[in-house]
């Protein structure tokens, strides 16, 4: 089989484990229970409302918030600390790269990595910077407006 096919290849969908906002910069981050979501406006009440609609959602691996709990000796992050939109499960997201991909019923793209910032030293304790270092996660860019829900998958339908 060749690359190009192999990297189409998802064995499951993920699913929403966590969704969060910050009303304003460098605020802490608030949990909900649903979000809508837009191409105008990105996460509705979010404080992010940048010209550069690639970085208007930005989600994360729980797996990978699970390493970075084992390197730091850390039994459990809470997700809020780490600056993330979404946290999703069973779905590696850097496959996601040159995908569309349906968010409940938002449709988001793939825009980047999302490297950790300065402030995982002082929430997550000394190391924080590089124990997040490969495992950021991803940010995307709205295409189609929608509803995002605890529970809901993330589901892959297109190549960009």
């Amino acid at each position: 089989m060749e690359l190009k096919q192999l990297m189409k290849n998802f064995p499951k969908s993920g699913r929403i484990e966590w969704i969060g906002i910050r009303e304003e910069r460098g605020a802490t981050l608030s949990t909900l229970n649903s979000i809508s979501i837009s191409v105008e406006s990105g996460l509705t009440g979010d404080h992010y409302r940048g010209t550069n609609k690639k970085r208007q959602v930005t989600l994360i691996q729980k797996e990978h918030i699970e390493v970075v709990e084992k390197i730091l000796g850390i039994e459990t992050i809470d997700p809020s600390l780490l600056r993330r939109n979404i946290v999703v499960s069973g779905l590696n997201l850097l496959g996601l790269k040159d995908f569309k991909f349906r968010l409940g019923t938002a449709i988001l793209e793939y825009t980047g990595l999302c490297h950790p910032c300065t402030r995982m030293e002082k929430n997550l304790g000394m190391g924080g910077y590089n124990a997040m270092r490969g495992h950021g996660g991803i940010t995307a860019r709205v295409i189609e407006d929608g509803l995002v829900n605890l529970g809901d998958e993330l589901v892959i339908i297109d190549n960009v």
